[in-house]
């Protein structure tokens, strides 16, 4: 990663009311290709708003978004996928009574032929079970038996499923929300060695976690928001958690 290289993403002057409630108030935010951002701050912070802006879900009031240094307008979901921005939300948005296959390409099926509207061509199943299972050996990504219902297997199976989906497609930047949230010591083990293989194949990959330990093992930089502000930016460090922490409170003020 290039210091002079533009950011994979960049925000300025963010800025999302909703009603009375000023919920950015001008943040400016940046990600690097090849580099894990930790995105912290208490309920009610901001962080999930600025997250479902980046997203598409949330068109801003005021702020420019920029993609490898040139200005983009991202209105919608399809249009942040577009420009290779996907999502993991906490409720991973897997459905599970299908297997990881039709789970990755749920709305994306390739079929023939193509000049028939979506819902009328034949899928090509064998080449989206096969396209899947690269994916899934490529990242590491253990889950047995790949003909399975997804509502059959462990958390962390469908943590990784729903990580390893969006990283398929996610050209420029992954943003978790909450990746270990709910599960054990094992399985969050395997959605922390998934995030830190995508950070070495180059993507930038934003992370929302309250889980500090979490944050120290895989993130290069941390940035702290407060009431909808950016208050601080720290390096995810042992020694520096009470910082962190500070900020996050408050405590610094």
């Amino acid at each position: 990663m290039s210091a002079a290289s533009p950011p994979a993403l960049a925000i300025t002057g963010a800025t999302k009311r909703f009603g009375a409630v000023l919920a950015l108030d001008n943040v400016d935010l940046s990600v690097q290709h090849g580099e894990v951002l930790a995105l912290l701050g208490d309920n009610g912070a901001g962080k999930s708003t600025l997250i479902k802006c980046l997203s598409g879900v949330h068109r801003l009031d005021a702020g420019t978004m920029y993609m490898d240094g040139r200005p983009v307008d991202i209105g919608s979901p399809a249009s942040a996928r577009a420009h290779g921005i996907e999502t993991v939300y906490q409720d991973l948005a897997l459905f599970d009574n299908l297997n990881p296959a039709a789970n990755f390409y749920a709305g994306r099926e390739p079929g023939r032929p193509k000049w028939l509207p979506q819902g009328l061509r034949f899928m090509r199943q064998r080449e989206m079970a096969d396209a899947t299972a690269a994916v899934l050996s490529r990242l590491q990504v253990g889950i047995g038996d790949h003909r399975a219902n997804v509502g059959l297997m462990s958390g962390g199976q469908r943590q990784a499923i729903a990580v390893a989906r969006a990283a398929a497609f996610a050209s420029q930047v992954l943003i978790l929300d909450e990746p270990t949230a709910a599960l054990g010591l094992r399985e969050s083990r395997r959605v922390l060695d998934l995030i830190k293989r995508l950070r070495e194949e180059g993507r930038a990959v934003i992370v929302i976690s309250h889980a500090m330990d979490h944050v120290i093992e895989i993130a290069d930089r941390a940035v702290v928001m407060r009431r909808g502000r950016k208050v601080g930016e720290e390096a995810p460090r042992a020694d520096n958690h009470q910082r962190i922490v500070s900020l996050i409170v408050g405590g610094d003020s």
